[in-house]
């Protein structure tokens, strides 16, 4: 057998004991099939995330920002959504990421490096990134072409940051990562001002008893830091909640709502942030009251 063979045969092997795992087979093949025509969600904010990972663009007025960077391997998805929203993904001079998982970083190298994108994390994870890669877990993505990466600003709790025109308050809220961020600025179609919020991380994933007993947290700290992280932001004043994932917010089934000329922009809903924040909350506390989870 050629060395050329050989190394054919490794390379199968090694797909093989990749696909194996849980999170290839759901969330890393055919991904084109979770391409979601973009959307205008409300004035000067747009959606160009897939079915399942989030991502919004705003257009500041003086360049684009992007909140996340969608999955590993769904770029070309994204490029194209932001073509297809009648942008030029050339003028996205900044990304924002709502923390350092696989799912949500899959971009941001690739726009940095093409665009010259400026890339935003909040700092304990990029730290992370630095002294712990692996809670990335980038390498569940089976791609040797990804890894974790210098992030050009380490966003600070409370910090205010202005992009163009679009002023946006950011505060830490850990729990899902140690470098979760939230947050927090005014959309305006022109016409119209409303407040939109955002929380970077709602996982329980990285909250389960397996996950903390291997990262060292056997004392489940984690899970008080995240119940804080929710009372934080619990009362900011939200109009407009925009998901990290899709079903926080249901998103998908809003845009249907407003394709089908609906008269009131679901999106817009000042209740939705403080009662799905308190969901949250409560499923927390069940998780913590579960014997097989202690």
């Amino acid at each position: 057998m050629s060395e050329l063979r050989k190394e054919y045969e490794r390379f199968q092997e090694a797909k093989r004991q990749w696909l194996e795992k849980r999170l290839p087979r759901t969330y890393f093949q055919d991904q084109e099939s979770r391409y979601v025509h973009p959307f205008q969600i409300f004035g000067n904010v747009w959606y160009v995330g897939d079915s399942w990972v989030c991502v919004h663009l705003i257009d500041t007025g003086d360049g684009l920002l992007l909140l996340d960077g969608g999955n590993i391997g769904a770029t070309a998805m994204l490029v194209n959504a932001i073509w297809e929203a009648g942008f030029k993904p050339s003028d996205v001079r900044w990304m924002v990421l709502s923390h350092g998982h696989l799912d949500h970083i899959g971009a941001a190298t690739f726009f940095r490096r093409m665009f010259g994108t400026e890339i935003y994390m909040g700092e304990p994870d990029a730290l992370s990134f630095q002294y712990h890669p692996e809670l990335s877990l980038v390498h569940e993505a089976g791609s040797l072409a990804h890894d974790v990466f210098e992030v050009d600003h380490r966003i600070t709790d409370g910090e205010t940051i202005r992009f163009g025109n679009t002023e946006i308050l950011f505060y830490l809220t850990p729990g899902h990562t140690d470098g979760v961020i939230s947050a927090f600025f005014d959309a305006t179609d022109g016409k119209r001002t409303v407040r939109a919020g955002y929380f970077g991380g709602f996982g329980f994933n990285t909250m389960r008893k397996d996950f903390l007993l291997d990262i060292g947290d056997t004392e489940f700290r984690t899970r008080q830091v995240f119940l804080d992280s929710l009372a934080k932001v619990r009362n900011q004043k939200v109009e407009l909640f925009l998901g990290n994932h899709c079903g926080n917010n249901h998103t998908l089934e809003k845009a249907e709502m407003l394709r089908a000329g609906c008269n009131d922009n679901p999106f817009i809903d000042s209740t939705e942030w403080g009662c799905f924040l308190d969901k949250k909350r409560d499923e927390m506390l069940l998780l913590m009251a579960d014997p097989e989870q202690n």
